[in-house]
């Protein structure tokens, strides 16, 4: 069985619902440090799964690549005030923009990027055992 863009889409779409399933839980049941990083871990994870489902085409170090760096962008922009301004306007800009820079959590975006990197890596490598060729293009 091959991985072709369409599953890999919808494999992302699932993945992110559970990624923001275990975030709210967690989110439910603390309120230190593990919701803090736990939740920039999976922001950081849901990212990724965006990316996939826009281009399910990059490669999985790419994906993770334009994930990180869009999550740094993000972050750094905190730094104007912007996200801040907007977030006091609208409970969606607040979860996808944020409101104050926090320079610990520029590492822990990646720490949720680099599993998945792996992990779709992996299932890339054995999709193309299976198939004998590349990943199918079935969009």
């Amino acid at each position: 069985m091959s991985l072709t863009h369409r599953s890999t889409r919808l494999l992302a779409l699932a993945s992110a619902a559970v990624f923001l399933a275990v975030a709210l839980a967690i989110r439910a049941v603390d309120d230190g440090a593990l919701e803090q990083h736990s939740g920039t871990a999976l922001y950081a994870s849901m990212v990724y799964a965006g990316v996939l489902v826009l281009w399910p085409r990059l490669t999985p170090v790419a994906v993770g690549a334009v994930a990180v760096g869009f999550c740094w962008l993000v972050e750094c922009a905190q730094l104007t005030g912007v996200p801040a301004e907007l977030s006091s306007r609208s409970l969606l800009a607040r979860l996808v923009l944020g409101v104050q820079f926090d320079p610990t959590d520029l590492a822990w975006y990646p720490v949720g990027v680099v599993p998945l990197v792996a992990l779709h890596w992996s299932l890339r490598a054995r999709s193309r055992d299976r198939s004998g060729s590349a990943v199918v293009d079935s969009v």
